[in-house]
């Protein structure tokens, strides 16, 4: 039964990571995270046609990182931030091995710039 838990998640974030690794997308979701926008009011900023942005919001809408309604003509979007915080929950475990891999960055500039210090000659 937890295989079948786990191998949801993985699909969703790989459904997520997938429409995140866009910076259409990414710019997208940046203007939804104002509030709803309908497709015209998306398409705006970006030199694409609105077909074209529709097609990046059904990529989105797939990850479950948007959602859309009918409302009379209009399909506004909106920013759907569960599954947003799916992918950061998962990077997040990987966070104590960025302290642990900036802290030996540190340490080797400080040895270098050592080394460099050292070599010159007065």
């Amino acid at each position: 039964m937890e295989q079948l838990s786990y191998a949801n998640t993985a699909s969703n974030l790989d459904a997520i990571f997938s429409a995140l690794a866009d910076p259409t997308r990414r710019a997208i979701l940046s203007r939804l995270a104002d509030g709803e926008l309908a497709v015209k009011e998306i398409a705006a900023p970006f030199e694409m046609s609105q077909p074209a942005v529709s097609r990046h919001l059904k990529v989105l809408e797939r990850a479950g990182l948007i959602e859309r309604e009918i409302d009379e003509q209009r399909r506004p979007a909106r920013l759907k931030a569960d599954n947003l915080a799916v992918a950061v929950g998962w990077l997040v475990d990987f966070r104590p091995m960025w302290g642990t891999s900036f802290a030996k960055l540190d340490d080797l500039l400080i040895l270098m710039k050592q080394s460099n210090e050292g070599g010159k000659t007065q």
